[in-house]
């Protein structure tokens, strides 16, 4: 079915329609809150309330393309998320003087798979994952992520550089444990 279809089909309040638009983006939105939140549940839970917020607010929304409408979505799922964290106050923060620049070389990240390095960011502690993900991933900037958290810019850009130092040693450590299998 056509998104646009879909999205008129859900506006008129059309439980099949909202079901299908569940399953067609319930996996790919899951995976999102997963970044954010410590276990599967948690993601679920979140993902649920998300959807939960689209279906409330669909009415407001002014179709423009269909990547609009999943990047609008998206936004509502990475804010559910923020706000769960702020919720349990989970944020691991360090001191503003902390925020020296790392330098992580690339051809280190070249050598892992796409579930790899995401079952290494979903192991970072919550403030440096959070953090990580809004700057890398979404693409925020540290006086966004500051508003978003209600943290100085200062934290912000502590916190991602902590998460770069946490990421290249667990890449370090895992690649001097692949070398070690290899022999």
């Amino acid at each position: 079915m056509e998104l646009l279809q879909l999205i008129r089909e859900c506006k008129e309040g059309r439980i099949t329609a909202q079901k299908y638009l569940y399953d067609r983006f319930a996996t790919q939105f899951f995976l999102v809150c997963r970044r954010y939140l410590r276990t599967d549940a948690e993601a679920e839970e979140i993902l649920q309330n998300g959807f939960v917020k689209v279906f409330d607010h669909l009415s407001r929304f002014s179709y423009v393309s269909d990547a609009g409408f999943v990047a609008w979505m998206k936004k509502i799922m990475v804010n559910e998320c923020l706000q769960e964290l702020r919720r349990k106050n989970s944020f691991l923060l360090v001191a503003e003087d902390l925020a020296a620049e790392v330098n992580v070389e690339d051809d280190v990240y070249a050598k892992l798979s796409a579930n790899e390095i995401y079952r290494l960011i979903t192991q970072l502690p919550i403030g440096y994952r959070t953090v990580f993900n809004l700057y890398v991933i979404e693409g925020f900037s540290h006086a966004e992520i500051a508003t978003q958290l209600g943290i100085s810019e200062g934290t912000s850009k502590s916190q991602l550089n902590k998460a770069k130092k946490t990421l290249q040693h667990a890449v370090t450590q895992n690649n001097l444990y692949a070398e070690r299998q290899a022999k």
